[in-house]
């Protein structure tokens, strides 16, 4: 078992070369070296089902492990019912699309404050959560898992902390660990080796090794404001801002974890997650490589 690495949606890279279609995609990724795709449904869940299985036939043939993400509009921080059950069906339609897929991931974002105390804002998303968890069971999603993601804005719910304590609401549930976001989120802070491991340990020591080991996780350079933290999205060449993905991926060698790892660079997905690969790759013992 090895750390995974693919990339979110189709990078510019797949447009170029005359592709169109994302049940494409699993053969391409895996004529580039990696082995993971992240299916958008950021804004909404609109793919039809021959598409999807198509999208998990291929992806089976080719050995590309899938995932997908939720629309981004989800609000489970927001107590008010009818945005609790629109967030519900939101979900429960991404989890419809993961099924016909053959996907195992699902990532939800986490929410917004709106004008509430975050710990208030987290007691409201924990009950979603659990909810969330038992009507997916209900449906048939059992054997999918839902991954609250960590926020890069500041006024959005979704730090490292928030997140574990997420994940410890429900079985089923298992973090995406956005380092792009949390370094936005923390203005900086949150970069280097000795911040990633202990981002990493904090995670063993509240959901366990075998738990944290297979972590979820996006992955980006992510500019930010002072005042609101997350701006926009990078790609590794641009050096004005981190993360530095090495210190991820020394930490994962190291430990022997074996995350999937999704590149959200803007546009160039495949060559920087192809980069991240390759750093942990080096990092491996060499019997490993």
């Amino acid at each position: 078992m090895r750390a995974l690495f693919g990339t979110a949606g189709n990078p510019d890279r797949f447009a170029a070369e005359g592709f169109k279609h994302s049940k494409d995609m699993p053969r391409w990724l895996k004529e580039k070296g990696l082995d993971a795709y992240e299916y958008q449904c950021g804004k909404g869940v609109t793919v039809g089902e021959a598409t999807a299985r198509a999208i998990g036939e291929n992806a089976r043939a080719a050995g590309i492990v899938l995932s997908l993400h939720a629309p981004y509009f989800v609000n489970p921080a927001n107590p008010d019912p009818d945005s609790q059950e629109k967030t519900a069906g939101y979900v429960l339609a991404a989890c419809r699309v993961a099924k016909w897929m053959g996907a195992g991931r699902v990532v939800i974002h986490t929410g917004a404050l709106q004008k509430r105390t975050r710990r208030e804002a987290l007691t409201t998303a924990k009950e979603s959560f659990v909810r969330l968890r038992r009507r997916c069971d209900d449906a048939g999603y059992s054997d999918l898992l839902l991954c609250p993601e960590t926020m890069g804005k500041i006024n959005q719910l979704g730090d490292l902390e928030e997140v574990l304590e997420l994940c410890t609401a429900a079985d089923g549930l298992l973090p995406c660990v956005d380092f792009g976001h949390l370094y936005a989120h923390s203005l900086g802070a949150l970069e280097g080796e000795e911040a990633t491991e202990a981002m990493l340990d904090r995670m063993e020591a509240v959901l366990g090794t075998e738990r944290a080991a297979r972590f979820h996780s996006h992955f980006s350079k992510i500019a930010f404001t002072p005042k609101g933290g997350e701006s926009r999205h990078l790609t590794f060449d641009q050096a004005d801002f981190g993360p530095d993905p090495a210190p991820l991926c020394r930490a994962i060698a190291r430990r022997g974890w074996t995350p999937t790892v999704i590149c959200e660079s803007a546009g160039t997905q495949d060559l920087d997650a192809a980069v991240m690969k390759d750093l942990y790759q080096g990092f491996l013992p060499a019997s490993f490589r």
